[in-house]
Formats: C-alpha cells, sequence, structure tokens
C-alpha cells in the first residue's frame, strides 16, 4: 500500500480510509522458491534497473508487488534437505484510500531415524569332530551370545504378536451408516466455506450459493437471497465460524476470488442482516477476501480492506492505518488476530511484521525486519503460531508478545491449516497442545505440538482432522484414510488413537482429504466435499 499521492489525488491524507487501492498486475501465486531477485537487487526487491523516479516509470505511488531471494539450500531451520517444497506465495497489498460511506476523519479499516532390525546372520555349518570324536571346543562368550540372540528374537515374536493383537482389538464396536446425501450442484462446483450449528449444515459453494440443510434428514432449509443482483451474487468468502448469536460474515461476488461485498448472515434463517460494498467507483477492481470472527467483531482482510465491523450492524469498529506515507503492505488473517508486513519508505525501520488485534485494531506487537516476510498459514490466533518465510529462513513459530518466539520442531513436515482445502480450518488448540494437519514424505498426517516447549509431541498418519462439535470432551477426533475408514478420537498429549465407530467402505471418494469434516453433536461424521466432482454433502450415523 501506499500513500503518496497520484496524479489527480492532491496530497497524502493524515486521515486514512479503510480501503487500500487493489494492487495492479500483480503475478498470481508461484512457488516460493521461484521468485528471484538479481543480485544487486535494492532492499524494498525493486530490480535497480527501476530506480525511484528513472525512466522506467516505477512510481512509489503506484503499489508494486515485494520481491524476495530464493531461499537458500536447506533454509528451513528444521529440514536439512534442500529443495524441499514451500507452501506458494499468496502476497496482498494495496495502498490507503478512504472508505466510500464513512467520513474522511476515521481510521481506516481493514483484509527417528527409522529404526533398523540387524541382519540375521547366515547359518553356519557345525565343525567336523576330531578323531577322538570330540568336536572344537568353543568359548563361553559364544554361547553366551548365542543365547542372549534366541532370548531376543523371542522377545520380538511376543511383541510382533503383542502388536497383531492390539491391532485386532482397534475396531470400533459400532458403525455408522450413510443417513442422507446432498449431490454438488455442479461437477466445477468449489466449497468455499461452512458452519455447522446445532440442528444445520450451512454450506457456501461456487455454483451453489449459500444455503443450509437440516441434520437430520438433509433437506434445504433456506436458501440466502442476492445480496446485489448487478454487483455479484457468489459467495467468495466465508467465516469459519458464527458468533454467540448466530451470526456469520459472507462475502459475494462476481465469482469465487473477485469480492464485491460482505454481509451479515443469520445461521437459522439464511436473512442477510446487512451488506457494505468492498468496491467503490474509485476502487472498482474485486480482488479475494477472507473474513473472520472475533466475538461481535468481524475482520475483513483483503487487497482492498483491513478491519474490523460490528457483526451485528456492519458498522466499522476499526480500521487499519500505515505507519507512513510511502508504503507497501501485505496481510494475513485468522481468528483473533491480523498479520501485516509492510515496507515504508519513509521510515526508520523500513521493513516490519505486525500484529493487530482482530476485536479493536489495537498493535499487539510489531517487529523491526531487515527483509521482507511471508506467512504462508496461522495456525492458531492465541497464542499466535504462525508459518513465517524469509529468504535465509522458514519456520512455524509460537509468536510471544514481542513477535519473536519458540520454533515448532515441524522436522520434514508441511504444516497447514486445513486437510486440502482453503475452505477447511481444522487446525486448533487443546489446551497447549497445538494439532495440525501436515505433509509428510508425500503422505497426509496429523501433528501434535507442545506450544510452551516446540517439541512435536506425536504423529499420526493417514488421518484426516475432523472439526469438533461445540462442547465435545476435549478428545481429538478424526477420520482415518487407509484401511477400513474408522471414525476415531486421540488424546491430545499422548496421541494413542482410540476407535471410536466404523464408516462404510468407500466413504468419501478422497477418503476425506479434499474437504471438510465435522463430529456433529450426536457422534454423527458430517462430510463436505471440495470439489463438486467429488460428490456433495454426506452424513453418516
Amino acid at each position: 500500500m501506499t500513500t503518496e499521492p497520484s496524479p489527480g489525488q492532491g496530497a497524502p491524507q493524515e486521515d486514512h480510509g479503510w480501503a487500500f487501492r487493489p494492487r495492479g498486475s500483480a503475478p498470481g501465486p508461484r512457488p516460493y522458491r521461484e521468485q528471484r531477485t538479481g543480485p544487486a537487487a535494492s532492499r524494498d526487491g525493486r530490480p535497480p534497473a527501476e530506480p525511484y523516479g528513472g525512466s522506467s516509470g516505477t512510481r512509489w505511488d503506484s503499489t508494486m508487488p515485494l520481491r524476495f531471494p530464493e531461499p537458500r539450500d536447506g533454509a528451513h531451520e528444521a529440514v536439512p534437505e534442500p529443495g524441499r517444497r514451500t507452501p506458494p506465495h499468496t502476497p496482498r497489498g494495496g495502498s490507503a484510500d478512504r472508505m466510500p460511506g464513512h467520513p474522511s476523519a476515521a481510521n481506516a479499516v481493514p483484509g527417528a531415524a527409522a529404526l533398523h532390525r540387524p541382519e540375521p546372520a547366515a547359518a553356519q555349518p557345525r565343525p567336523p569332530a576330531d578323531a577322538g570324536g570330540d568336536r572344537p571346543r568353543r568359548s563361553r562368550g559364544v554361547g553366551r551370545i548365542a543365547l542372549v540372540l534366541a532370548v531376543l528374537v523371542a522377545a520380538a515374536g511376543a511383541a510382533s504378536v503383542m502388536l497383531k493383537q492390539e491391532d485386532a482389538a482397534a475396531v470400533a464396536s459400532k458403525n455408522l451408516t450413510q443417513a442422507w446425501q446432498i449431490p454438488a450442484p455442479a461437477a466445477d462446483d468449489a466449497l468455499i466455506g461452512s458452519w455447522l450449528t446445532g440442528e444445520l449444515v450451512v454450506r457456501g459453494s461456487s455454483r451453489g450459493g449459500l444455503r443450509a440443510y437440516d441434520l437430520s434428514d438433509g433437506k434445504e432449509v433456506w436458501r440466502a437471497a442476492s445480496v446485489a443482483a448487478k454487483r455479484g451474487t457468489v459467495p467468495c468468502a466465508m467465516s469459519p465460524t458464527v458468533s454467540a448469536q448466530g451470526i456469520g460474515t459472507v462475502a459475494f461476488g462476481t465469482d469465487a476470488s473477485t469480492c464485491t461485498r460482505l454481509a451479515g448472515v443469520d445461521a437459522a434463517t439464511g436473512r442477510i442482516l446487512w451488506s457494505m460494498p468492498l468496491t467503490s467507483a474509485e476502487h472498482p477492481t474485486a480482488v479475494a477476501a477472507t473474513t473472520y470472527l472475533q466475538g461481535r467483531v468481524a475482520t475483513v482482510v483483503s487487497a482492498n480492506f483491513l478491519g474490523g465491523v460490528d457483526v451485528r450492524t456492519g458498522s466499522r469498529v476499526w480500521g487499519y492505518k500505515a505507519r507512513g506515507h510511502y508504503c507497501n503492505a501485505y496481510n494475513w488473517g485468522a481468528d483473533g488476530v491480523v498479520l501485516v508486513d509492510d515496507f515504508c519508505l519513509d521510515r526508520k525501520s523500513r521493513f516490519t511484521l505486525s500484529a493487530y488485534d482482530g476485536r479493536t485494531g489495537k498493535v499487539i506487537w510489531r517487529k523491526p525486519e531487515k527483509a521482507h516476510s511471508d506467512v504462508p498459514h496461522i495456525l492458531s490466533g492465541s497464542p499466535l503460531v504462525a508459518a513465517v518465510h524469509t529468504a535465509r529462513q522458514d519456520a512455524v513459530r509460537v509468536l510471544g508478545s514481542t513477535g519473536t518466539g519458540r520454533r515448532l520442531a515441524v522436522g520434514d513436515d508441511e504444516l497447514t491449516a486445513g486437510n486440502a482445502s482453503g475452505a477447511d480450518h481444522s487446525a486448533r488448540l487443546y489446551g497447549r497442545v497445538l494439532v495440525t494437519p501436515a505433509s509428510a514424505a508425500g503422505s497426509t498426517v496429523l501433528d501434535g505440538f507442545d506450544t510452551t516447549t516446540g517439541a512435536k509431541l506425536w504423529t499420526h498418519r493417514s488421518a484426516a482432522l475432523a472439526v469438533p462439535a461445540s462442547g465435545t470432551d476435549g478428545k481429538v477426533y478424526a477420520v482415518t484414510t487407509s484401511g477400513a475408514p474408522q471414525l476415531i478420537a486421540i488424546d491430545p498429549v499422548t496421541g494413542r488413537a482410540t476407535p471410536v465407530a466404523g464408516l462404510p467402505a468407500g466413504t468419501g471418494k478422497w477418503s476425506f482429504t479434499s474437504g471438510t469434516v465435522y463430529v456433529t453433536p450426536d457422534g454423527g461424521v458430517l462430510e463436505l466435499n471440495a470439489l463438486g466432482s467429488n460428490g456433495g454433502v454426506r452424513l453418516y450415523r
């Protein structure tokens, strides 16, 4: 974002509105390691051939994507192997201006290694007897070694039997069956988000719009009306949860990646309580957005807007204000927090990474940096746990009150906020333990981390994390994705898994990894596929 005047705009404004100017012609997401700069690139990532005010036409009154060099081999602090794939870079940002419909004096609202058993020695032929019939003497030590090996083999055999018995016993005592199924509205339908209430599941998708279904029988209860027929009716962003009053926020646009309005929706009735524009005559370009809830405040995070509104009325609560007049910024959100990485030409600390309280917009901490940081995932808002990537290192950290903190011992794993879809927000805290989906050696796993020490407590393979019903027993629920499908409960501290219920064979075309899984209040399993070609919604009870 920049606040230097553009042609016809006048002097920089001290009282910012809450709109960022959309970033123009920014490149699409690319793998992190493919983003390069030349060896003589300037500190903000601009090529040296484009100096400020130079003949290339590059100006600080237009927003530019910050570029940064390729990470060196082995840059990840916990991953010694070079060439590991890192999450794609997804920049956001823009320049500050006023939001239409709000007074100019208001501030901006915003956007182990494996154990190896030794090979058994080949059997040796017995030495022949001598002329006197006596065999050569063997040392007493050899006999002891043979005895020890025999004991070890017997112990290994007993352990194998115990493991087989344990596996055989690890079968759920009850089985669930499919209660109902709702087909996807189209093969190219994409899940945008979902809410699970006591009686309803609300599904937002690119082709189906916003609809609610009765958990008891799968019948459609309501379909949200158009918020503005001429300005877009397709959901493009959805808060992961609803408020205590049963209100959630949904952004709508002409398609799933261009958001033009934000609305407050009553989850019980589908009634649109309020709506506000995410574009204006001065800034008509629609861009992608995300939205989150923290109590009665809803945040919207995008290249156009960054700030908080009252979830009941849509009135502005807080707005983002840049540190200086000549700044570029990127922003990321989660429940309760917004992270902003900026570069300000007119400030002593050119680069900073800042955390803002999602309820109030107040700065929680601001940390000076030497270069741009990318935040692929925010895994938890409180405590704040985020994957932070720089040109020098990649790390997942528990960020304290100053923006620094301990690293999680992720090892070779690549953590994500959900199983495989942007609509999935299944990573969550269980006391001090963060449980998150991850990818390890090309397969899906679940990892449990102690956020007080950063230690990895356990890993569970071939399972998709489920979003639990409210008021559950504190256990982690997941669905197995190999072998016979089962709902399992995992102790968050020890990682010990206990089967809860069996699921029908063939459950989920993609074994739940391409959508969202819920555990319903009555112990059922609700599956929402991310793609229409994989199916719509299924309930097992």
